[in-house]
């Protein structure tokens, strides 16, 4: 996707133009422009120049988010995105504001202070009501000009055949203003009439204050948006701020301090206690516990040793380190987190398409009904005046701006909220989808499970010892490349000072297919032949104790799976291994439960042994023996009884992840699968799914909540501001600059 920032849009219908006017352009696939963050992401082999000059000629600005630096290493594109989320837009609207208010109260002395209140006035005034008018008129044509931004953007949006926000409060103003010089205009003739009671009467018909009123209450909504816009991204912004700028690394023997973009992949960096790890990396040297809750969210310093991996923006709490570089700029972690959550922000949610329907011909439709008021009022034979005060009325309360902010405030607090708590929504629509859940199918091997086989159950045979076995079976499994050998001899080594462990050697090793290794003791000669495997297999060579054999049996059946080893043709013990269930899956799953989702565990394992996992972990649907290119076939068929959400982590999870209605990839998984995935777990904490999915439907019902707020003020201000309400409750009606109060307040309750 290519990113670009939009300046000048105002309101949904703006972004709803720039939208209609990119989508238009040869070779552009799709386009989601974000009002929240003045961005723009566009898929497709458009020429940059030409979606440019699109967004130019429907009457904004564009250029590429990435123009500011040098995108390769990364630290171009971050001071973009920065640059992009700064609020420059504040400072400017509040001194607007300030200078708009110093002339209207002014101007509001003249007005209402004298002719309501009877305020005192210069000598030079008393009876002069042509002057009072005139000097109206000049503050009115002050505060205007301040703000004139309004009637260039709207003359602007017209012009191109898309009047936005700034053209309902540009025409508003304008008529007040038009309607005040052309009663000044009769006030002067009557002047020269000698008619003093028109004269009069034409002060009571000044709009002046109006005209100004409504452009200094307008900018008041919209400094609050502005600020409130600018706390909607917070999350955003601080994941930016922890991009670190400099490393110290090592070159020809010395240390040096280098800016962060020199950085390249397989420099050796150090890192003291207190300092920022620069860039993702792996230890070469030292220990130390790090704080990664900037990028996971979890508090407690996670230790490190040689060969493990640190990453960009973690904190190194206690040791000394060295380390190599292994992902610089765009490709580290925490770039990689920035990128999806700027990425969410950027994409539509599916929900956001009403709001942009009705955005798109809501200002039209505005300036039409504010005409017809205006007629209809003037046909049930109310003076001209009033009339032109429900019409103005009508432009500025209504606030297509409260519609367009309504998705993209939500989206935006919701994924960078996630992101904090190592929880990435790739897109818009994951974080709106995943609310959406019914039925949640989980990968057993290193999503329920931790995906590393460890030893469970150690029985020695009658007369054999505990660090026999353990010799033997060390010595035997070492040699072996299957995943319970591996369980073994990392048991073996946990434990070799507590059970006085000792290596044995062996020679003609052999691993018999399909059953299990056969070895010689080295110079043990005929008697020092020793085996390994299953029940069938080790009772084809020595004899197997029926009680042996019904604890293997038990074992089996609880989803362990018992090796036995032999030697001196006796049976020296048997050592059970199995992928066991992760701390917190049972309580993970529960929540799912209680979230009143349907859980599934899909596995490849047989059907005792699934049900055996199935059951520790709480789980009701087992799916077993599922072979790799079944998943996707069983997610398909899933997905008839609702909507389905996928959790795994291995390559062979991807074709699953991708086809259900959400992929969520646990973060410790396959970069295969956290590519096709549409969110994925940094903590690889199962328990995250149900927090994913309580974080979705917690942004959904805002969203909702924004929405029926924003067509709510709608449906109820405009019919009282075009007077609707007149006869049947009292007189209500709405003067243009409680309208315009109304309108700014509408925008700001929205984003907060």
């Amino acid at each position: 996707m290519d990113r670009y920032n939009v300046t000048g849009m105002s309101c949904a219908a703006c972004q709803a133009h720039v939208e209609k006017a990119v989508s238009k352009v040869p070779g552009v696939e799709s386009v989601s422009v974000s009002l929240l963050t003045n961005s723009m992401g566009v898929e497709g082999n458009a020429d940059a120049e030409d979606i440019i000059k699109a967004v130019e000629d429907a009457g904004y600005g564009a250029s590429p988010e990435n123009s500011a630096g040098n995108t390769q290493s990364g630290t171009g594109l971050l001071e973009a995105q920065e640059k992009a989320l700064e609020d420059t837009e504040s400072p400017v609207l509040r001194r607007r504001l300030i200078s708009s208010v110093v002339f209207l109260l002014v101007l509001m002395y003249f007005s209402m202070g004298h002719t309501m209140l009877h305020l005192p006035l210069p000598s030079f005034f008393e009876g002069n009501h042509v002057g009072i008018a005139f000097v109206q008129m000049l503050l009115a044509i002050i505060v205007m000009f301040i703000n004139r931004r309004f009637f260039v953007s709207g003359w602007k949006s017209v012009r191109s055949g898309a009047p936005s926000m700034d053209t309902l409060v540009a025409m508003g103003s304008m008529t007040s203003f038009l309607w005040s010089f052309f009663i000044l205009m009769q006030m002067t003739r009557s002047v020269t009439d000698g008619d003093t009671k028109a004269v009069m009467a034409g002060m009571h018909n000044l709009y002046f204050e109006s005209a100004a009123m409504i452009v200094t209450l307008i900018t008041v909504g919209k400094l609050l948006e502005a600020l409130s816009k600018g706390r909607t991204t917070d999350a955003l912004k601080s994941l930016m701020k922890l991009a670190p700028k400099t490393a110290v690394i090592e070159r020809d023997g010395e240390e040096t301090l280098v800016q962060i973009a020199e950085v390249k992949t397989g420099d050796i960096f150090v890192v003291r206690p207190g300092e920022s790890i620069p860039v993702d990396g792996v230890i070469i040297e030292g220990g130390t516990a790090i704080d990664e809750s900037a990028l996971t969210g979890e508090s407690v310093p996670v230790d490190k040793a040689v060969g493990d991996e640190v990453s960009a923006a973690t904190i190194n709490r206690t040791g000394f380190i060295r380390a190599k570089a292994t992902r610089v700029g765009e490709d580290t972690t925490l770039s990689q987190i920035i990128k999806m959550v700027s990425d969410a922000a950027a994409t539509k949610a599916p929900i956001a398409k009403i709001a942009d329907k009705v955005s798109g011909v809501f200002v039209p439709l505005v300036i039409i009904t504010a005409v017809l008021v205006t007629l209809i009022w003037i046909f049930v034979g109310q003076p001209f005046g009033y009339a032109l005060a429900r019409g103005i009325a009508v432009l500025v309360v209504s606030c297509p701006c409260a519609l367009g902010l309504a998705t993209p405030v939500a989206i935006m607090v919701g994924s960078g909220l996630g992101a904090k708590n190592g929880i990435l929504f790739k897109t818009a629509s994951s974080l709106e989808e995943t609310g959406r859940i019914q039925i949640v199918a989980l990968d057993k091997t290193g999503t329920i499970t931790k995906g590393e086989p460890t030893v469970t159950d150690i029985n020695p045979a009658n007369g054999v010892t505990l660090a026999q076995l353990l010799n033997i079976a060390n010595a035997l499994e070492a040699r072996s490349e299957h995943p319970f050998a591996l369980a073994i001899t990392r048991y073996f080594s946990e434990n070799r000072e507590e059970h006085r462990l000792a290596d044995v050697e062996i020679e003609d090793f052999e691993a018999v297919s399909g059953k299990g290794i056969h070895a010689k003791l080295s110079g043990g000669g005929s008697r020092g032949e020793l085996f390994a495997g299953s029940v069938r297999y080790i009772s084809g060579i020595v004899e197997v104790p029926e009680e042996m054999k019904r604890e293997a049996e038990s074992l089996a059946s609880q989803g362990k799976t018992p090796l036995l080893f032999a030697g001196g043709r006796k049976l020296i013990g048997m050592i059970a291994v199995a992928d066991t269930v992760k701390d917190d899956s049972r309580s993970a799953i529960s929540e799912m439960k209680r979230q009143g989702l349907k859980v599934v565990m899909i596995t490849g394992d047989n059907e005792r042994t699934a049900e055996a996992i199935g059951g520790q972990a709480g789980i009701d649907y087992v799916a077993s023996g599922v072979l790799p290119d079944g998943k996707e076939k069983l997610i398909k068929e899933l997905g008839e009884l609702g909507k389905v959400a996928m959790v795994g982590d291995g390559i062979n999870d991807a074709p699953a992840l991708t086809r259900a209605d959400v992929g969520i990839a646990i973060g410790a998984g396959a970069d295969v699968a956290v590519d096709a995935a549409d969110i994925v777990l940094m903590n690889s904490r199962l328990s995250d799914v149900s927090a994913a999915i309580r974080l979705s439907r917690a942004t959904l019902k805002n969203i909702h909540e924004n929405l029926f707020w924003a067509f709510f003020y709608n449906i109820l201000l405009i019919p009282l501001a075009a007077g609707a309400y007149v006869h049947f409750m009292r007189g209500w009606s709405m003067n243009p600059m409680l309208g315009a109060a109304a309108m700014s307040l509408s925008s700001f309750c929205v984003c907060m």
